[in-house]
C-alpha cells in the first residue's frame, strides 16, 4: 500500500473486566491464519481487507477496536467479524460493541 491510498476506519470501545484477556484471545486465535502481534495491553491483526488494532485500556476497563480497510464493503466486513469473535469469547459478559466510522 502506498501513502497515497485512503484508508476507512472505524472505532469501538467495549466496556469488560479484562480487556487484556479478550485482546490477547483475538489475537492468539487470529494468528492460525493471519499475521498477529500483541502483548498483554496492544495488539494487531493484518486481515486480507486490513487490519485490526486493539488496546486494553485495563484502568478504565476497556477494550478499544480499531478497525482500517480500503473499501466499506471491507470495513464492514471487518467490524462484523471482529464483533462476532469477541462477542463469542466474551459471552458471559455480553459485550455491546458500538462501532463509531471515523469522519
Amino acid at each position: 500500500m502506498n501513502t497515497g491510498d485512503a484508508m476507512l476506519s472505524s472505532e469501538a470501545r467495549v466496556p469488560t473486566a479484562v480487556p487484556s484477556r479478550y485482546l490477547q484471545q483475538l489475537c492468539k486465535h487470529f494468528q492460525h491464519k493471519l499475521p498477529a502481534e500483541f502483548d498483554p495491553r496492544h495488539g494487531r491483526v493484518a486481515f486480507p481487507a486490513g487490519q485490526c488494532e486493539l488496546a486494553a485500556l485495563a484502568e478504565a476497563g476497556i477494550l478499544h477496536l480499531r478497525v482500517t480497510a480500503r473499501d466499506e464493503k471491507g470495513l464492514a466486513r471487518l467490524e462484523d467479524v471482529v464483533g462476532r469473535h469477541l462477542e463469542r469469547f466474551a459471552f458471559r459478559e455480553k459485550p455491546e460493541i458500538h462501532w463509531t466510522r471515523a469522519a
